[in-house]
């Protein structure tokens, strides 16, 4: 299974393996290696081109002191030794034109192919060694952040839909043991990490306990649930959603501190059950968990102007479907909703972009 994070070991003996340590954070770089290095060396050639060709057009102005006659082999080796400074002195340039040539326009191709060794070499030496350095800064400042803990089929997709909806991939942290799937994560350009997600140093290594929102996808209901131990046990306040996948797990999920506890086989079976009542309820459904659809569920925070005023009023002009008060769950038809209180939280249904492209309004699907 692709979501499985396989590197625990017996989960019955309720033992964690002591695993290699983890690899560093990074981060893909915009331009391969290879194609850094390609487009350094053919600007450097581009560049002797140039000089080759003003030398053979001003060869009347060079002199040959061997046998007198300037050849195009002979100015192609005046171009190299003139544009790495070596100078042996036996083609040289005698005429004012050909010494303006060489002041004016060779001199700073020469700087220019220079600086470009120069930095070829700082960016297959140096750089690495600073960006090392700049991933070790940015892991040690790591705030507000959305951890991923194992990038299968359901945390690949999770990832993909907090971009959709405008989340920065520098803000989101992926863990996953399996270099192949980190390696997809990376070219969306979120931060990974090679590593066990159950252990305590993996976690604090990006600081969890800083994190904005935790995402467990293990693959297996053992691992996803001994992670959301671990992260709550370093993270008491930070937000845990987790998928399982038994019925059974899911109590056990909620007991070791998930906040959220994701069920795809019920939530699929939920799906298979509304079709056949009606043929658009999946649909809708679909789309309701979707930013790119034409509709999406928010929740949050009731605004100051929205104190005292009904469900109905909202100021986004969505669909209030349910508010979350001291603990308590209050439907849109209940009396408590007619008067929203400080604090409150509205789930509504509101248009998408796409929607409002389309017409739709405020009237969902």
């Amino acid at each position: 299974m692709s979501d499985q994070i396989d590197r625990i070991g017996d989960p019955g003996s309720g033992r964690r393996v002591r695993g290699p340590r983890f690899q560093p954070l990074r981060r893909a770089v915009r331009i391969p290696v290879w194609g850094d290095l390609g487009i350094r060396l053919g600007i450097a050639l581009f560049l002797l081109g140039i000089v080759i060709m003003i030398h053979w057009w001003d060869r009347g102005g060079l002199v040959d002191n061997l046998d007198g006659e300037v050849s195009f082999s002979d100015v192609v080796y005046f171009t190299m030794i003139s544009v790495t400074t070596t100078g042996f002195g036996d083609i040289a340039p005698i005429t004012d034109r050909a010494r303006m040539v060489e002041a004016i326009i060779v001199t700073p191709i020469r700087f220019a192919v220079f600086f470009i060794f120069v930095g070829t070499a700082y960016n297959f030496i140096m750089k690495r060694s600073w960006e090392k350095f700049r991933m070790k800064r940015i892991q040690e400042q790591l705030e507000d952040h959305i951890v991923v803990l194992g990038y299968g089929v359901s945390g690949s997709e999770s990832v993909n839909e907090l971009i959709e909806r405008g989340t920065d991939p520098s803000d989101i942290v992926v863990i996953d043991p399996g270099e192949d799937r980190l390696a997809e994560a990376e070219k969306l350009g979120c931060n990974v990490m090679a590593a066990d997600a159950t252990r305590d140093d993996t976690l604090n290594a990006v600081r969890i306990s800083k994190s904005k929102n935790v995402l467990v996808s293990a693959g297996r209901d053992d691992t996803s649930i001994l992670i959301v131990l671990t992260v709550r046990h370093l993270a008491p306040d930070v937000p845990i959603s987790v998928v399982v996948r038994a019925d059974d797990n899911e109590f056990l999920a909620r007991q070791a501190g998930a906040n959220n506890v994701i069920n795809p086989v019920r939530f699929t079976g939920l799906l298979l059950a509304g079709s056949a009542k009606g043929a658009h309820i999946a649909d809708y459904l679909a789309d309701l968990a979707s930013v790119t659809g034409r509709v999406q569920l928010v929740e949050r925070e009731i605004t100051s102007e929205e104190c005292g005023c009904a469900i109905t009023d909202l100021q986004t002009g969505g669909r209030g479907l349910r508010v979350y008060r001291d603990g308590k769950v209050l439907g849109f038809w209940e009396d408590e909703c007619q008067d929203l209180q400080a604090g409150d939280i509205v789930v509504e249904i509101v248009p998408t972009d796409s929607g409002e492209a389309r017409g739709d309004g405020h009237n969902g699907k």
